[in-house]
């Protein structure tokens, strides 16, 4: 039996993120019988549980302001070298879901080492570039990923931009890397077409099928929701920009309505968040077309349930967002006028034409990101 420890992750079921969605999807299309997983939560409590098969364990962590998450994921490790020593397991490995503790990771890698695990790290994305770190925040982002990729024994890369990064800036520890990509759910809405529940939403947010541009995901500046909005507003299109996000209490936000009064052109609408995922697919199916503009990330989650989902993909034109939609998508750059250009463009395109762009959009998320491959590829390597 092999015993695979995953912290860094908020916890099973998901409720939210990409690392929890990853983490559920592992457990519960488990193929391999031989293979235990062992999954820490974030809780109030120190409970253990099963759920899908997995032994899931909660860490209680004092509400510590943005130390929090080093705090849970040296607490979850220090369970680990416990556990393992406790029931005497040996050859298990620990796979630590970002770089968040690296100052710390050094002493419990060698205690790891002693017992003959094994420590597997996703170094995640850009973490240290996003803008809503200060400066000595971004700088401790930083540091520690140095000290995750130096002590880690195998660093599991979800993008071929991250491994190259990781392989160019820290060669002098001669990181081993492999690329195993995020995975995607290509199925179909259960909802139907005439959904009570999906028209009431439409009702509700005054919006039309396929009579939108949608965007799904966190309102922060490295996203480029500045660009897009600027962009969508110079456009001649008489679709709506609906953005899927949630801006309460958003400095952003307000900054970027004072500088852009978006909020007096009718067509952009910010509709609040969709926890239904059944229903947040139906809207992605329906949208028109889907503008991504992420930055910093690996292979970002929102991007694949896109190309699976929706049928006219314009995205960012970065390393990240081309590797993963190829063919399958259109691109744009943050230059003046470009993306609305393209939007001009695609009001006459033909059926036909976004037909084919849709489909190889699908063919590509099936062939290389669908949740069974990727779940077969973390299969063989453990």
């Amino acid at each position: 039996m092999k015993n695979i420890f995953i912290i860094g992750s908020k916890g099973i079921p998901a409720n939210y993120g990409g690392f929890e969605t990853f983490v559920d999807e592992l457990v519960t299309r488990r193929k391999n019988g031989n293979i235990q997983y062992h999954v820490s939560c974030l809780a109030k409590d120190d409970k253990e549980f099963e759920y899908n098969g997995a032994h899931c364990f909660n860490i209680n962590v004092p509400n510590i302001g943005p130390a929090k998450a080093v705090y849970y994921d040296v607490a979850a490790l220090k369970y680990c070298v416990n556990y393992i020593k406790e029931h005497q397991l040996e050859n298990s490995i620990v796979y630590i879901l970002a770089c968040r503790i690296g100052p710390f990771v050094g002493k419990y890698v060698k205690q790891l080492h002693s017992l003959k695990c094994d420590v597997y790290v996703n170094p995640d994305g850009h973490e240290w570039k996003r803008a809503k770190w200060n400066y000595f925040i971004r700088k401790y982002w930083k540091y520690s990923e140095k000290l995750m990729v130096k002590h880690a024994d195998l660093l599991i890369c979800d993008s071929k931009n991250i491994e190259k990064y990781i392989q160019e800036d820290y060669k002098q520890y001669h990181p081993k890397t492999t690329f195993i990509a995020y995975g995607a759910d290509t199925s179909k809405s259960t909802l139907l077409d005439d959904d009570k529940k999906l028209w009431q939403w439409y009702n509700e947010k005054n919006v039309k099928p396929k009579e939108y541009y949608l965007a799904v995901g966190r309102f922060v500046p490295e996203n480029n929701y500045e660009t897009m909005i600027r962009e969508f507003m110079k456009s001649d299109t008489k679709k709506d920009f609906v953005l899927i996000t949630n801006v309460e209490q958003n400095k952003f936000y307000e900054s970027l309505k004072k500088e852009t009064h978006f909020d007096k052109y009718p067509r952009i609408k910010f509709v609040g968040t969709v926890y239904d995922q059944q229903l947040l697919k139906k809207i992605r199916e329906n949208a028109y077309g889907y503008l991504h503009g992420h930055e910093v990330g690996g292979t970002n989650p929102s991007l694949l349930e896109a190309l699976a989902t929706t049928d006219l993909n314009l995205l960012l034109n970065v390393g990240f967002n081309k590797e993963v939609g190829e063919i399958g998508a259109l691109y744009w750059s943050k230059e003046d006028g470009n993306l609305a250009c393209l939007i001009n463009k695609l009001e006459n395109i033909e059926r036909l034409k976004i037909d084919d762009i849709s489909k190889k959009a699908k063919e590509r998320i099936d062939k290389y990101y669908s949740w069974n491959l990727i779940v077969r590829k973390y299969e063989d390597l453990f």
